[in-house]
């Protein structure tokens, strides 16, 4: 009978289950990789004549045409061993003449170990940069498009200085950009293994001089290089590390959710995402339109980072292998994946979200007013301190107070009332008293720094800028 997916425990598997994901980390996926793996060591075989022709097509063709996973698992059901049932599954499928060459000179971890290198590299590559890549291009377009958008800058909740919404998200661009090029970068260090049982290549070494040039050459058929040293199983470190570079990329992402959020607050509400014509906020509460993408994704965060401490817990304890190799990370290592799609799931969420964000200019506007120009007390300190002002920073704190018990309508009517700031307030230039009278002046450079950074990661990742 065929299992309801709403029948499944996990909400990655009838929720947020994503077909390119599946196909690489699925029982599926491994399946195909570690067949994968058994086929590039029967291609190399022919081509140092240990076996003909006919004996790897017949091999390459039950690996890619007639094992399934289904076939597999029941095979080991009746044997209790994984490769194994795999192995027989094949050798099922050839003839006496090419059964010898399966599996031949391999241990289990040779085909594992390799096959999960092959599709986390792979996954990587082809699913998670991609995504990653179009929430950033959203990002950069962003940046560009609101660059002089100016927004009043926040510090522990409360408003600090003026900024730019363009400048806030070139935060965003920087850190996802540096997350893609580490994950390029880690991606290619993942390393397999065809060094046999303990690694010394005592299988290889009884029929060839030079078993390292042998395992280079099988991994090679699958895009791999082998490991610098390696026991029955590769060192954990490099897929560590790759994990790592995916936390820190969903805690970005969380990061950017949360502040789209508290962005959204009905009392603040400086953005919006976009509310479909049929979409409900609340089943009871008719006006709402709740941030839901961006709750979701700061959600499935909190799904991923403490997988993640779950899995460098056990990563970390794998360093610590029992001699040549245990396999007490059989079970858990099965469940690396579903942080990965996760990490998907919240990129291309994410990326729809913002393509679509509706940015509030009068709201921002409003909010920078909000204090009538108290956000000016760091420049006027410095202004009066430059024009030797004894004690610039007590005198600002106390107009400040002044200000907030009310009769002003404006910081700049503060500052001019004032006697004792008259004749700082005389010497100062025409530059000056027109930032001290409108805080949307004082950006620094905020919105040249959005540019720039938009423009050198559009440039460090090929995107074309429209």
């Amino acid at each position: 009978m065929q299992r309801d997916v709403f029948d499944s425990v996990s909400p990655v598997d009838y929720r947020y289950w994503d077909e390119r994901v599946a196909y690489y980390l699925s029982e599926n996926g491994f399946t195909r990789s570690k067949l994968a793996i058994e086929e590039a060591l029967v291609c190399v075989l022919y081509e140092r004549g240990v076996c003909s022709e006919e004996v790897y097509e017949e091999v390459k063709t039950a690996c890619r045409e007639h094992v399934t996973t289904d076939d597999v698992y029941k095979e080991e059901g009746r044997i209790k061993h994984d490769i194994r049932a795999m192995v027989n599954c094949i050798r099922e499928h050839v003839s006496d003449g090419a059964k010898p060459y399966v599996h031949l000179m391999a241990t289990s971890y040779d085909i594992v170990d390799s096959a999960n290198a092959m599709r986390y590299r792979d996954v990587v590559f082809e699913v998670v940069i991609p995504a990653l890549e179009d929430l950033e291009k959203t990002l950069i377009a962003l940046a560009l498009r609101e660059a002089d958008t100016v927004q009043i800058g926040r510090t522990h909740g409360q408003h600090a200085i003026p900024i730019t919404f363009g400048f806030a998200m070139a935060g965003y661009v920087s850190r996802l950009g540096n997350c893609i090029i580490n994950l390029l970068r880690l991606a290619d260090e993942l390393r397999g293994k065809f060094s046999g049982a303990v690694g010394a290549y005592n299988a290889s070494a009884l029929f060839f001089d030079d078993p390292e040039v042998f395992e280079r050459e099988v991994l090679g058929c699958v895009g791999l290089y082998p490991a610098e040293h390696s026991t029955q199983i590769v060192p954990p470190e490099p897929l560590i590390r790759l994990l790592s570079e995916v936390v820190l990329a969903s805690g970005i992402m969380a990061n950017l959710a949360r502040d789209m959020r508290s962005l959204q607050r009905t009392e603040i509400g400086e953005v919006g995402e976009e509310f479909e014509a049929d979409q409900v906020g609340s089943s009871t509460m008719s006006q709402k339109q709740n941030p839901i993408n961006f709750e979701n994704a700061e959600s499935q965060w909190k799904i991923v980072l403490p997988q993640m401490m779950a899995i460098l817990m056990t990563e970390l304890l794998d360093q610590v292998s029992e001699h040549q190799r245990d396999l007490t990370n059989s079970a858990s290592a099965r469940t690396y994946g579903e942080m990965i799609l996760y990490a998907v799931s919240t990129a291309k969420r994410l990326s729809r979200t913002m393509q679509k964000l509706v940015v509030n200019r009068d709201a921002l506007s409003r909010n920078l007013d909000m204090q009538r120009g108290l956000v000016l007390a760091e420049p006027l300190q410095l202004i009066l301190s430059q024009q030797g002002h004894p004690n610039a920073h007590e005198k600002v704190r106390l107009l400040t107070l002044e200000m907030r018990r009310g009769g002003y309508e404006s910081f700049m009517e503060l500052i001019a009332a004032d006697a004792d700031l008259r004749p700082y307030f005389e010497k100062m230039t025409p530059y000056t008293r027109q930032i001290l009278a409108d805080p949307a002046r004082y950006t620094g450079l905020a919105a040249q720094k959005a540019k720039a950074i938009a423009y050198k990661w559009a440039q460090k990742l090929g995107f074309q800028i429209k």
